[in-house]
C-alpha cells in the first residue's frame, strides 16, 4: 500500500467556545478524488485550510509528503478593482509560472480567448477557470478545489466536473473538492466525506439514479451522483451528537436527492 500523499489524524480545532473540527482524520492518496460536503458551516473550508497547512488546528496531526507540490483553488479571491490586470498578467503573477506553461493550461482548459481581457471584467465561469488554470501552473501532486463550481450556471457546472477526473489522470495527482451540496457530488468521485463539524459518515458515491421518480425530480444530470447516507448518530437542536443504539448497529439510511 501507497503512502499518502497527506495524512490528517484526529485533527480539532475549537474558536470562541465553538467546535469547527472534532476528530477529523483523513488519508489523501494519489490519485484518488475526495469530495467533502456538508451544509454551510460545516467546517469544509476550514478542514481544507489546517490541510494546507493556512490554519493550525488545536490538536492533531498532518502529515505530507516532503515538497509536495499543491495547487489551490481558494472559495474566493478578491482582488483590487482599481488594479488593471488581464488574465495573462494574472496567471503569470503564480508562483512558477513560466509562459509554456500558462499556454498550455489557457487551451486546455478553453480559455485561450481570455487572455488579454481583464479579470474584473470575467464572468463567473470564466473567473473560475482561470483560477483552475492559476492552481494547475504547479503541477500540482495535490489539487485542492473549495466550491470550484461556485457561480458558475448548470452546464459550466457539468463541463467543470467532467474535467476534472481528467485533470487528475492526466497529472495522476490527487482531487480534494469541496462542494456545499449533496445533489453535486460526482459519480467520478472515488470518496466522499460528509462534514457536519465531524465526519459524519464517508464511502462511494452511488452510480447514477435511473430510477424515474429521481429523474423527475432532478432531471437528466449524468455527471451527478445519488449518495446514501449511514448514520449512527443525529444532530440535536441542542448542537451535541446523541449516537444511537441497536441491534441494526444504530444505523439509518438516509437518501438525500
Amino acid at each position: 500500500m501507497s503512502t499518502p500523499l497527506l495524512r490528517a489524524s484526529q485533527l480539532r480545532l475549537e474558536r470562541t467556545h465553538k467546535v469547527v473540527l472534532d476528530n477529523i482524520s483523513l488519508d489523501v492518496e494519489a490519485g484518488r478524488i475526495i469530495t467533502l460536503i456538508g451544509p454551510n458551516g460545516c467546517g469544509k473550508s476550514t478542514l481544507i485550510k489546517v490541510l494546507l497547512g493556512l490554519e493550525q488546528a488545536d490538536s492533531g496531526d498532518i502529515v505530507r509528503q516532503p515538497k509536495l507540490r499543491v495547487g489551490y483553488m481558494p472559495q474566493k479571491l478578491n482582488l483590487d478593482e482599481r488594479l488593471p490586470l488581464t488574465v495573462d498578467g494574472f496567471l503569470k503573477l503564480a508562483r512558477g509560472a513560466d509562459k509554456q506553461q500558462i499556454n498550455y493550461w489557457l487551451e486546455r482548459l478553453n480559455i485561450s480567448g481570455l487572455r488579454a481581457l481583464s479579470v474584473q471584467g470575467l464572468s463567473g465561469g470564466e473567473w473560475q477557470r482561470v483560477l483552475l488554470a492559476r492552481a494547475l501552473l504547479s503541477k500540482p501532486q495535490l489539487l485542492v478545489l473549495d466550491e470550484p463550481v461556485q457561480g458558475v450556471d448548470v452546464q459550466g457546472q457539468m463541463e467543470l466536473y467532467n474535467l476534472i477526473p481528467q485533470l487528475r489522470d492526466e497529472l495522476g495527482c490527487a482531487v480534494v473538492m469541496v462542494s456545499h451540496d449533496l445533489h453535486l457530488v460526482m459519480a467520478a468521485t472515488d470518496e466522499v466525506i460528509c462534514l457536519n463539524g465531524h465526519v459524519c459518515c464517508s464511502g462511494h458515491p452511488d452510480q447514477v439514479s435511473v430510477d424515474p421518480a429521481y429523474l423527475n425530480l432532478f432531471g437528466q444530470r449524468p455527471a451527478i451522483a445519488h449518495y446514501t447516507h449511514h448514520h449512527d448518530h443525529h444532530h440535536c437542536l441542542d448542537g451535541h451528537v446523541e449516537h444511537q443504539t441497536g441491534s441494526d448497529n444504530g444505523h439509518k439510511e438516509h437518501s438525500h436527492d
